[in-house]
């Protein structure tokens, strides 16, 4: 099975869906001819585009990443990872 974010003309995820990749590109051809809109594959074990796609997050072509929205009091963005930087004391609260 492979995984699917459907972006909106934002680049914003709207949803994500699985599709059938039993012949290369059949889930893709699928969810385009019966749903329409813009796919873009996602894994949820970050093997590509970094994280995987969920709803609200931004779909960064330069970058080819799906990158979270952006959380409040974050100190900047980590480019290795494409993941947003949170301030120390937020990190040794968990």
């Amino acid at each position: 099975m492979s995984h699917f974010a459907e972006i909106d003309s934002n680049n914003i995820v709207i949803r994500v869906l699985v599709g059938d990749n039993s012949m290369p590109n059949e889930g893709l051809d699928w969810l385009v001819e019966n749903l329409g809109g813009t796919w873009i594959k996602t894994s949820y074990n970050n093997n590509i585009r970094f994280n995987y796609a969920g709803i609200g997050y931004t779909y960064d072509s330069v970058r080819d990443a799906f990158i979270a929205p952006e959380p409040e009091g974050n100190i900047g963005f980590n480019e290795e990872t494409c993941q947003w930087i949170m301030p120390e004391i937020i990190r040794n609260a968990d």
